[in-house]
C-alpha cells in the first residue's frame, strides 16, 4: 500500500461513517451533491466537504454535465485501495445503510421521471422550498383552528405575535419591560381593539390570581435574572384549566454568541425546565428539544406546553 502515511491516512479516511455512507452509494450510482444530500440527509456542505477528500485520495471521481456535477466510485484507484474498500463496506452491515439504499432508489425514480417532485423530498420535506408551503403560511392557516380566551403574551417585544392572535383571541395582553418596544408594538396594533399593553416585569406580574386563559413565555426566559421567579408568576396568572407555553434555548456554551442580546441565562436543560413550571405548580404535558438551528453554533428550541 505504499508509505506508512499514506496507509494510515486511508484508514482515517475510511474511519468516518459518512465517507463509508457515500463510497457506498456512489459504488452504486452516479449521484450529483443535492441527490447525495437527499439520501444520506446529511447537510450539503458537509456532503460536499467528505466528497473533497474522497477525490483527493482517488476513491471518487467527478464529471461536469451541465450546471451539475456527478460523483462516482474510482474504478481506477490502486488495487490495495479498492480492496480496503471492498472489506470496509463488506463488513459494514448497518440500518443506516440500508436506509440509504432505499432511499437511493427513490432518487433514481425521480431523476428518470417516475416520481413526483414530492417523492425526491420524502421524509425531508420541511427542508425544502415549495411555492407558497412556507412555515409562516402553514402557522397562518392553523391559526383559523384556534379559539383562544384571555391570553397574556410575557416580553412580548413590539408584539408581533400577538398581532397573529388577536383575531382568535378574546383578549391579549402584551406585556414587557421596554416603553420602547412596547411603543412600537402599539403602533402596530392600533387597529386591534382587543389588545392591551402593560410595562412591567416579568418577575413581578401586574395582574391578580388566575387572570389569563392562556400564557406565552416565548424566547424572554433567558433575559431573566430569576427563571424560577418568573416561571412562578407565570403560573400564578394563569386560570384554573389555563394553559401556559414557554419555548427557549437548550443549555448552551456560547456565551459570546448571545452577550449582544443580554441574555442572562445560557438556555435551560430539558429536565430544569420541566422541573421550574412543575415547582411552580403546574401539570407539564410536554418538554422536549423542538428545533435545531441550521447556521452555527446550531442553537437548540426547547418548548413546553403545560397546564394548570
Amino acid at each position: 500500500m505504499g508509505q506508512l502515511a499514506e496507509a494510515t491516512d486511508l484508514l482515517r479516511l475510511l474511519g468516518d461513517p459518512s465517507r463509508v455512507r457515500l463510497i457506498s452509494l456512489l459504488g452504486k450510482e452516479e449521484l450529483t451533491v443535492a441527490e447525495l444530500t437527499r439520501v444520506t440527509r446529511l447537510s450539503q456542505p458537509r456532503v460536499s466537504t467528505h466528497l473533497g477528500k474522497l477525490k483527493d485520495a482517488g476513491l471518487v471521481v467527478d464529471r461536469r454535465a451541465g450546471k451539475s456535477s456527478f460523483y462516482k466510485a474510482s474504478g481506477s484507484a490502486p488495487a490495495d485501495v479498492r480492496e480496503l474498500c471492498r472489506i470496509v463496506l463488506d463488513r459494514a452491515s448497518d440500518p443506516l445503510l440500508d436506509q440509504d439504499a432505499e432511499r437511493l432508489k427513490e432518487v433514481v425514480r425521480a431523476r428518470t421521471g417516475n416520481g413526483t417532485w414530492a417523492d425526491t423530498v420524502a421524509g425531508q420535506m420541511e427542508r425544502h422550498y415549495s411555492p407558497g408551503r412556507t412555515w409562516e403560511a402553514a402557522l397562518r392557516g392553523l391559526l383559523g383552528l384556534m379559539r383562544l380566551g384571555d391570553v397574556l403574551d410575557v416580553a412580548s417585544g413590539d408584539c408581533a405575535i400577538a398581532e397573529l392572535l388577536s383575531p382568535r383571541a378574546r383578549s391579549v395582553t402584551c406585556l414587557d419591560s421596554s416603553r420602547t418596544v412596547l411603543r412600537a408594538g402599539q403602533r402596530r396594533l392600533r387597529r386591534h381593539p382587543r389588545v392591551a399593553f402593560r410595562r412591567a416585569d416579568m418577575h413581578a406580574l401586574p395582574f391578580a390570581d388566575a387572570s389569563f386563559d392562556q400564557v406565552m413565555l416565548l424566547a424572554c426566559l433567558c433575559y431573566a435574572e430569576r427563571p424560577d421567579v418568573a416561571a412562578r408568576e407565570a403560573a400564578r396568572v394563569l386560570s384554573p384549566g389555563g394553559s401556559l407555553v414557554a419555548v427557549t434555548l437548550r443549555s448552551h456554551r456560547h456565551r459570546e454568541r448571545v452577550a449582544r442580546y443580554d441574555h442572562r441565562q445560557l438556555g435551560f436543560g430539558v429536565r430544569r425546565l420541566r422541573r421550574m413550571f412543575e415547582d411552580a405548580g403546574l401539570l407539564v404535558e410536554f418538554c422536549g428539544v423542538t428545533s435545531r438551528e441550521r447556521r452555527a453554533p446550531h442553537f437548540e428550541v426547547v418548548t413546553l406546553h403545560a397546564r394548570r
